[in-house]
Formats: C-alpha cells, sequence, structure tokens
C-alpha cells in the first residue's frame, strides 16, 4: 500500500517499502497471532490484517482457526490513527484489535504470538521480546531499528537469549523528485531490519547471562 493511503498524524509510521521488506521476513501464515508493539499509525498491523484476510480466504473452510491482530501503542494519537485506519482499510477484520498502553507490561494479557513486528520500543526493546519467548519460545521477529542505540539492543538480545537464526539487513531507499526539468534524489532514513526466529536447537528461551 502507498504511504497516502494512510490517514497520519504526527505520530510516525514504517514507510511502504520498510514494511515490504518487514512482512517479508515476518512471512505471515494461516491462522496467526500477529503483535504491532508500537504500532503508530497502524499500517503494519493493516498490512498485515490484508494479508491474512487474502490467505485465509483461500484456505477456508479447511482451516477452522483465524487470525488475530494486535496492534499496541502507548500514545493516544497513535491509538485514535490505528482505530481510523483499521475502519477504512480492514472494517470487517473483526480480529484486529488496538490495545493502548505501554510494552511490555500490557503485553501479559495478550495471547502468545506466532509472528511480532516491533517498530518502536520506548527503550523497553529487551523486556518486549523476554515476554514474547516467554509466551512463544518459536515466535518469528522482526524489529525496526533507525537509531545505532535500537540497533546495539539488538545485537545484545543475541546474546542474552537463544534464536534459532537470525538476519540483519540494511534498507536504503531514496525517491527522485521532479525539480522542474530534473529529478533529484531524496534519501530516507536508512533501517536496520532485525529477524529473530525464536527456538535454539534444544528448546526455550534459553538466557546466555
Amino acid at each position: 500500500m502507498q504511504d497516502s493511503a494512510f490517514i497520519r498524524g504526527a505520530v510516525p509510521m514504517t514507510k511502504s517499502e520498510i514494511r515490504a521488506v518487514s512482512l517479508a521476513k515476518l512471512d505471515l501464515t494461516p491462522g496467526a497471532v500477529f503483535w504491532d508493539v508500537g504500532a503508530g499509525t497502524g499500517s503494519v498491523a493493516v498490512e498485515a490484517a490484508r494479508q491474512l484476510c487474502r490467505m485465509e480466504a483461500e484456505v477456508m473452510p479447511l482451516r477452522r482457526e483465524k487470525s488475530q491482530v494486535y496492534a499496541i501503542e502507548k500514545e493516544e494519537e497513535g491509538v485514535l490513527l490505528i482505530k481510523k485506519n483499521r475502519e477504512k482499510w480492514v472494517p470487517h477484520y473483526g480480529q484486529f484489535s488496538v490495545i493502548h498502553g505501554r510494552a511490555p507490561e500490557v503485553l501479559t494479557a495478550l495471547p502468545a504470538p506466532t509472528h511480532v513486528f516491533i517498530g518502536g520500543s520506548n527503550g523497553a526493546l529487551s523486556g518486549i521480546v523476554q515476554v514474547v519467548l516467554e509466551k512463544n519460545p518459536r515466535a518469528r521477529l522482526v524489529i525496526n531499528a533507525v537509531t545505532l542505540e535500537t540497533l546495539s539492543a539488538c545485537i545484545e538480545l543475541l546474546h542474552k537469549f537463544s534464536f534459532a537464526s537470525y538476519e540483519i539487513v540494511q534498507v536504503a531507499v531514496t525517491h527522485l523528485e521532479p525539480r522542474g526539468s530534473y529529478h533529484m534524489p531524496k534519501a530516507l532514513n536508512p533501517v536496520y531490519i532485525i529477524f529473530l526466529q525464536g527456538g535454539s536447537h534444544g528448546d526455550g528461551i534459553g538466557n546466555r547471562d
């Protein structure tokens, strides 16, 4: 989806190119329980819900369990934007819940996730991942990091927890914009996309401290 398709405010939004790569790394499956932590405007949660709707339309009625999407956001403005974008793009998807609260505290009451996207952690990344892996040691996680501090926190996760596999890629996007008779490049901030697959070669989250 184009960025212009979403209702926006002052809350940060994951841009379309970054959403595309992040969702590809998440590899959603029918019946998924998806958490979007630090959901902002809800762009990732909405796109995930649309993907899951399409998948389940293909496999139903062979598969009974339905997917669930949880968009978690601490800012009230973000919560309102998520609800507006949900109503605009997936009004008939009844399994889309918007949770107003701060992670990781608010996560403990949610059902165990199969897939998790973390777009914002407000400095609580380790605690969020801890809750995810306690609920489902084999969860699939994708984290977006814009700052080097967040990237460093992601690398620390590799030392603290046992993951079956991981991948870190940097995505740098440049748009060409018209300037008179010329086209000038306008670079967006580079984003690190971190993929973590829960489950060690043994089992459990395996704290390495």
